[in-house]
Parts: structure tokens; sequence; C-alpha cells
């Protein structure tokens, strides 16, 4: 069993939708639903990693614990490693789950799915991908693919990820969710491995961990959270928690 420790990195320099982590949300900043929603996973102390003093604070108002990070970091799993150092100098946690801040619709029970593969000591990294039943999202380039060998019921062994409809042929295909689980050593060696040529490629940074030779399992779920990257995210997320009462 792995000892985890939740961080979610959240910063305001969007460029689709400017202050995204503070946009208002049924009376909340979303990274407070985000953050809420994390601790009632109930899988281990929960922080949220930051650039922004104005996110620390509505995070701290709520009751939550905020880390503040350096603003030069190129992805959210470098802000995690940083927050990491901070919260847990003496190595307490062995496992981290970075879930991204702007999935305020992220239910429970897939933080906890995420972290299952870790209890297979072979795998580095696990996430989640779930069946993609809209057509129009099969060949839509902001819908990633997992593609993998399926190892037990609802896991596979990644292989690839990416863009484009994959694999071909007849059969489902799936959604990856951007949810990590990372050992802690792997997570270390992760941020410190160059961008690879098909993580640049495809602009998908868990490339760079497959073409290290690290391994990546996924867990396959029912429900992709929304990931709110534009305004109609935005105002489709206000009303999926409207409609289930904020919670």
């Amino acid at each position: 069993m792995v000892k985890p420790i939740v961080l979610i990195p959240a910063r305001m320099a969007s460029t689709r939708l400017p202050g995204k982590p503070l946009a208002d949300v049924c009376g909340e900043p979303m990274i407070v639903h985000v953050w809420r929603r994390a601790v009632e996973a109930d899988v281990g102390p929960v922080a949220v990693a930051t650039d922004d003093a104005r996110v620390a604070a509505a995070v701290e108002a709520a009751g939550g614990r905020a880390i503040m990070t350096r603003s030069d970091h190129q992805s959210g799993s470098d802000r995690i490693f940083e927050a990491l150092g901070a919260a847990d100098p003496d190595g307490a946690f062995d496992a981290v789950v970075n879930i991204q801040g702007d999935l305020p619709t992220i239910e429970r029970a897939a933080v906890r799915a995420c972290l299952a593969p870790l209890a297979d000591p072979p795998v580095d990294i696990a996430t989640l991908a779930t069946p993609i039943t809209r057509a129009e999202e099969e060949d839509d380039p902001n819908v990633v693919k997992a593609v993998g060998a399926a190892i037990a019921p609802r896991r596979l062994r990644a292989l690839y990820f990416t863009r484009a409809r994959a694999p071909w042929g007849e059969g489902d295909l799936l959604h990856h969710i951007g949810l990590y689980a990372y050992r802690r050593n792997a997570l270390a060696r992760f941020v410190g491995l160059p961008p690879s040529p098909l993580e640049r490629r495809e602009r998908l940074e868990q490339l760079r961990a497959l073409e290290a030779g690290m391994r990546i399992d996924v867990a396959v779920v029912d429900v992709a959270p929304l990931g709110v990257d534009t305004p109609e995210d935005l105002a489709r997320a206000r009303r999926i928690l409207a409609s289930a009462g904020g919670a």
C-alpha cells in the first residue's frame, strides 16, 4: 500500500479563461470545489500549489492549505514537485496524486480509482480513462485518447496517448482523464527528464514518461469529469453543480 498526498496545481495565467481558478461556480471559486472534492475522496492530505496569493487566500478562507510556488514552472507536474518538497521535506509520503485545478466535477471515486494501480509495484504512474460515448469526440484533437493493453478488468498498461483517433478499427475508444498518481521517486525522475520528441509533437506531457521506459497504468472509470477551459465549459460546470446542489 502507498501513502499518498494530494496536490492540486493552480495558476491564474490561463490563455483561454484568464483567472480560471477563481471563477465563480455556485458561489465559490472553482479551485475550492476541486479542493473540497479531493478532501472528500479521503485518500490523504490535500494542498493547492499556486503562484498567486489570491488563489492561496481563497483556498485558506475555505479552510484548506495552499503552498506558494515559483511562477516560471512549465507544467503542473513541475509545480507539484516543488510543492511536495515544501509540504513533505522528510519524505513521509511515497505517492503523489495530481488533480488539475480545473476539474470541479471530479468524482471522489475517480480519485480513489487513480491510486489503485500503484498497488502493483512495477507501476510508476497511474491515470484514468473513460469510454468515449459521443461520436464528435472520436476525432476531436482536444479529446486525448489512451491506447493500452488490457491486463485486468477495467485496467490497461498504457502503450500510447494521442490526440488522433486511435486505435484504428472496431471497438471502444478511451478518453484520457488528466489525473495522475505518481510514486514519489517516479515523479522526481519524470520532472528531471527533458521534454521528449513525441511529447513535443503531440503536446502531451505523459509521453515523456513512456519514451523514457516508465510504466503508466490506466484505470477505466465510467464518467469523465468536466475540464473547464473555456467560458462555455464554465457555464456547463455551473449548471452541473447547481443541479447537484453545489456538491
